[in-house]
């Protein structure tokens, strides 16, 4: 049986892509993934998802933002540019945006500074919001509860948490996007039990290529590079999880990234 899938974390504009995006991106149509959403994380890769979604409206959306690693770069005088940016009728999402206390490429205060940017921005465009957030639950959570009562919406990018970060995502009216470290036994065992807790509503599926590679997944490409074909075996590994028929969730994660990102009916 043929599955229709939404990809809605896909770094597409990453240049490990440059030698073969149409054919990583025929691949991923061959293997049911139709639907894709294209990561803006600066102003170059916004603009970098913004021309791959304008080449094929049907296929594609894309966020425009900035990434928490890349906040320390982003001045007062770039503000203009990415509100241009978050206005163009291919973005389907204001992000990736939000903290990152693990790897701390950009202190804390220039994360928070440019996260609460972000979040006026998408309250200014009534753009959802594409949501990045490791080692940093309990700031997060208290800025983002300042904006989402104005926002249109918001999902948990690559959630990798446990049950009670999980619970106040849910409780915050948040979506959840599952990528393959739900396949990593050494990492992601935990979300095999979380994953069973969030409705279906509010599920989405993604890979983060050229991230994430699913550690489970055979034969392994020599490249180690991710790419959104594996997004069925993502898809396989949370039906398991759950104990629902994967057409079941092919169904309603695609229709919940459709209606998420704005692609068109």
């Amino acid at each position: 049986m043929s599955l229709t899938l939404a990809d809605i974390g896909l770094n597409l504009a990453h240049d490990s892509f440059d030698h073969d995006r149409d054919v990583v991106v025929a691949a991923a149509v061959a293997a049911g993934v139709v639907r894709m959403v294209v990561t803006g994380s600066t102003l170059e890769s916004t603009r970098a998802a913004i021309a791959i979604a304008r080449s094929a409206p049907g296929r594609f959306r894309a966020t425009a933002g900035i990434h928490p690693h890349h906040a320390r770069e982003f001045h007062a005088s770039d503000v203009p540019e990415l509100r241009r940016l978050m206005g163009a009728c291919e973005v389907g999402a204001a992000g990736e945006c939000g903290l990152d206390y693990f790897r701390n490429f950009s202190p804390h205060e220039d994360q928070e500074r440019v996260f609460r940017l972000q979040l006026e921005l998408a309250v200014e465009t009534n753009l959802p919001v594409f949501l990045h957030q490791r080692d940093a639950h309990d700031a997060f959570t208290a800025i983002l509860r300042d904006y989402l009562p104005r926002i249109r919406g918001g999902v948990a990018h690559c959630f990798t948490g446990e049950a009670a970060e999980l619970d106040d995502y849910l409780s915050l009216g948040l979506s959840i996007g599952i990528t393959g470290w739900i396949c990593d036994e050494r990492r992601g065992q935990h979300l095999r039990d979380v994953v069973r807790r969030i409705p279906l509503d509010r599920l989405m599926l993604e890979t983060d290529a050229p991230y994430l590679l699913p550690r489970d997944l055979e034969p392994r490409p020599k490249s180690r590079r991710n790419e959104p074909r594996h997004l069925p075996h993502i898809l396989a590994a949370v039906a398991a999880c759950r104990g629902e028929p994967a057409a079941a969730i092919a169904e309603a994660t695609t229709r919940n990234a459709m209606a998420f990102f704005g692609f068109p009916a």
